[in-house]
């Protein structure tokens, strides 16, 4: 086993395990896009090359955490394989990660691995898009609205306090941005969406749809219950991801 995954303790060993990829990235600029939203600008270390380029890719990122290896997964932001450069976007709040974000500069590097990560595009054609996302998964919601081209959207965004002003890729003639205070753990955003798809999916092809939900894990798992079961939308129509728990 290399030393970056001896390193990484017993997590870095079950990637590798699952053919988990290590690379080193280097930052080389940042932005600071709100108060509680920093963009890091990084070069690859040779990754894209090697893995290719797809929608919602993301990354491990390790951190340390008090002596121990920490792992958190981010969306590649921009990626251009030919220059071997991305960005990376991080809603900045407590723990070792965001820290790392809020003091990152030019020169300074960190490990990551590439594990699991894919995306398949919706065929056929969706004739809507129902996407539903958070400032955890931003990027990834901005990099499927890049992918999905001139498709018709309906777009549920949970907000919480400092997180106005983020960088939505939204085209108001095409995306329709439902924006939803964070209440009750979730349990608002899971409201409004299942008040609203009745009227919604009126008169449309529940095969014909596409589904994308990343949230918080007990929210993406009882909305992709609900499209699932409820509404019977096919499961290959229905992409779900729990992007963070609430503790």
């Amino acid at each position: 086993m290399d030393g970056m995954a001896q390193g990484h303790g017993w997590e870095g060993a079950v990637l590798k395990l699952f053919r988990g990829k290590d690379f080193v990235f280097t930052v080389t600029g940042a932005e600071q896009v709100t108060e509680h939203f920093r963009r890091l600008h990084l070069t690859d270390g040779g990754m894209l090359a090697a893995t290719g380029v797809h929608p919602t890719m993301w990354v491990r990122l390790w951190f340390d955490n008090a002596g121990k290896p920490h792992q958190r997964a981010y969306t590649l932001v921009d990626p251009d394989p030919e220059a071997g450069t991305f960005s990376l976007e991080f809603a900045l709040h407590e723990g070792c990660a965001s820290d790392w974000a809020r003091a990152a500069a030019p020169g300074d590097t960190i490990e990551a691995t590439v594990q699991g990560t894919g995306f398949q595009r919706p065929a056929p054609e969706p004739s809507h898009v129902f996407a539903i996302g958070d400032p955890a998964s931003l990027p990834a919601l901005n990099s499927l609205v890049d992918e999905v081209g001139s498709a018709p959207a309906t777009i549920w965004f949970e907000t919480d306090h400092g997180t106005e002003g983020l960088p939505l890729r939204t085209d108001p003639e095409r995306h329709e941005l439902r924006t939803v205070p964070r209440l009750g753990s979730g349990a608002h955003l899971v409201s409004q969406v299942r008040d609203a798809m009745p009227e919604l999916l009126k008169d449309r092809d529940p095969a014909g749809i596409y589904v994308w939900i990343a949230a918080d894990t007990a929210t993406t798992r009882s909305l992709a219950a609900y499209f699932r079961k409820e509404l019977q939308v096919p499961k290959q129509r229905v992409s779900a991801l729990g992007y963070w728990r609430e503790t």
